[in-house]
């Protein structure tokens, strides 16, 4: 799973990268600081099903601390952007195509209203919101522009979904997703020969099923802040919004991995670890935790909101014992899968091993130690044995 971190220049987005997967990267206050796309690992979490069955976890391809499973991300953040960049403006299309793999985007807009759209310049009256629409603007030209570039192909192809999908492949989209997109553009599928307009419409259709997006209003810790929160909620719908504070929470992880506070992401109050520090970090302390206490960062809100609200994910742990809830060799719990919610355990049979799917035979709930089919839909924080045909090794 990817997902990408996209904004106009300036507005924040180095930041929470590094905020959301502790790496350094160049943050500064001019456009284009990021070229090259930065690419790490953040963590969704959740609690681990550990104390629901009594046991130890031993994890194994995610971490669990203090009885909550860190489930891994890949994060990237890529060049800002500018109005026309898919017409080459600024850093162009290099950032488009960067995105093209990401299962979801979050868009960083600047929630104190005080840096220009193109990011070159301070400002008293930048609208977020129109940050969020350009972006939106970029992206669906960006992808119309690859269906126009191919429209003499594709609408020689009567399967229409077929065709486009030969052409949008590399965007990981599904044939199911393009499918959808035309029926609800009300689109003919066969034979395509759309104009401008069709394109734009069935463009920001499919963007909107196939990459998902989450605004995150930034720099929540301004007094604008608020004011500029509520027009993003009114415009795009407050399941759609988070506020954060990108800068804080970078600042509180960096002082507890060097141990002069106890934190970790998530926490509404730290620990002051160390008294040995000036008078200037102390009240920059005593600010950042009054301002937690109050609101939070919420940059783990993001992540978590991503994965299990626009991805609509769900966590199933995977065991060869349902008795002990082990492994093949004894590591009680050590895999925790995301996967969509609304897959089945045959789903869950592929993740694990095409030949295990094959020979699957059916599925045992350890919780509950009842037999299930193949077509069990999965809940979250299931624990699930498959069984299969294939001889123990």
């Amino acid at each position: 799973m990817q997902i990408g971190i996209i904004g106009a220049p300036n507005k924040g987005k180095s930041t929470l990268f590094s905020a959301l997967t502790l790496n350094d990267v160049a943050i500064a206050d001019y456009p284009f600081t990021t070229i090259d796309p930065n690419i790490g690992v953040a963590y969704a979490t959740s609690m681990c099903v550990e104390k629901e069955l009594s046991v130890k976890c031993r994890a194994r391809n995610s971490l669990c601390v203090d009885g909550t499973r860190m489930l891994p991300i890949n994060i990237i953040d890529v060049a800002g952007l500018v109005e026309g960049a898919h017409e080459g403006k600024g850093m162009g299309n290099q950032f488009l195509n960067d995105l093209a793999a990401a299962d979801a985007y979050l868009i960083v807009v600047d929630a104190s209203g005080k840096t220009a759209p193109d990011g070159t310049h301070s400002s008293n009256d930048s609208n977020p919101v129109d940050d969020v629409m350009m972006v939106e603007r970029e992206l669906t030209a960006w992808l119309g522009g690859m269906v126009k570039k191919h429209m003499n192909i594709i609408s020689r192809n009567p399967d229409g979904v077929e065709a486009l999908y030969s052409v949008l492949a590399g965007l990981k989209v599904s044939k199911e997703s393009i499918s959808t997109a035309i029926e609800k553009s009300f689109l003919t599928s066969s034979n395509i020969a759309w104009g401008d307009g069709d394109i734009e419409t069935f463009s920001r259709r499919l963007l909107s099923i196939a990459k998902p997006v989450l605004i995150v209003a930034n720099k929540s810790d301004s007094k604008e802040a608020e004011q500029h929160t509520r027009s993003l909620i009114e415009k795009f719908g407050e399941k759609n919004v988070v506020a954060c504070s990108a800068a804080i929470e970078l600042a509180l992880r960096k002082a507890a991995n060097r141990g002069v506070i106890s934190y970790k992401a998530g926490d509404r109050s730290f620990e002051l670890l160390k008294g040995d520090i000036s008078q200037e970090q102390k009240s920059a302390l005593e600010y950042m935790k009054d301002f937690v206490a109050r609101k939070g960062t919420n940059v783990q809100e993001v992540i978590n909101r991503a994965v299990f609200g626009l991805l609509n994910e769900i966590v199933v742990y995977p065991v060869e014992d349902e008795n002990k809830y082990t492994d093949h060799f004894g590591n009680v719990l050590p895999d925790a899968i995301l996967i969509q919610k609304g897959a089945t355990a045959y789903n869950l049979a592929e993740r694990i091993h095409t030949d295990i799917a094959k020979s699957m035979l059916y599925a045992v709930d350890a919780k509950a130690k009842m037999r299930i089919g193949k077509d069990y839909l999965l809940k979250n924080d299931d624990v699930i044995k498959i069984v299969t045909s294939a001889r123990p090794k």
